[in-house]
């Protein structure tokens, strides 16, 4: 299964209604079944995608996630707690990742209270990629990929500078985006056909990935 691009918008902020709005055009134009949705916490975000995806589950972005948990500890200090805090996401289940988000927030309570309190309280959003398959998961525990996206097209606007109305934002990034999209559809793919059965067909006892409250980026 290859990476697409579905849709592009342009907006001063990023409040629920422009989100909102956008989604609710994806789903108009056919887009159905969406089982995961992987963002910041962006509260707009995550507003709009539970009013638009209903049931579909959120996984907050590692890499977001990160830089708000270290923010929360001083500076001669964030390698250390990254170095705790990183593994949560290569553990080979649910269950192991939340036996060591419990011991690495033992261990960091004391002198570092806020960053325990935000870890806690963003256990189920950083751990969602848990009930997905194994194979999926570095794939869905970011948003490294449209964060990379980003930036080139941050960078191609950046020559232009300044334009002269939203139709011309919408034609250079929409040509790019084009260009990026074919070749995604004829590069490797981001997910193989075996993992994606595994996804859409588990096998009998298997429990549904969990229907978490959610946002999008």
């Amino acid at each position: 299964m290859a990476s697409e691009v579905l849709g592009l918008d342009v907006g001063l902020s990023e409040d629920v209604e422009l989100w909102r709005g956008f989604f609710q055009g994806l789903v108009g134009r056919g887009l159905k079944g969406v089982q995961l949705v992987i963002s910041d916490a962006h509260a707009g975000l995550k507003q709009a995608i539970r009013e638009v995806f209903v049931g579909a589950a959120w996984q907050r972005c590692r890499v977001h996630f990160m830089r708000n948990l270290l923010v929360r500890v001083p500076k001669t200090a964030q390698a250390m707690v990254a170095a705790a805090v990183r593994p949560l996401f290569g553990q080979p289940d649910r269950t192991t990742a939340q036996r060591h988000l419990r011991e690495v927030c033992e261990t960091l309570r004391a002198r570092f209270p806020q960053a325990v309190a935000l870890l806690e309280e963003a256990e189920e959003e950083i751990l969602t990629c848990y009930d997905f398959p194994l194979e999926h998961r570095r794939q869905i525990y970011s948003t490294n990929p449209l964060e990379r996206l980003n930036k080139e097209l941050k960078r191609r606007s950046a020559v232009v500078g300044i334009f002269p109305n939203r139709a011309a934002v919408i034609r250079l990034l929409g040509a790019l985006l084009a260009e990026q999209n074919d070749e995604w559809l004829v590069g490797r793919h981001y997910f193989s056909e075996t993992s994606m059965h595994k996804l859409l067909h588990p096998p009998p006892g298997t429990p549904a990935p969990m229907p978490l409250a959610t946002a999008a980026s």
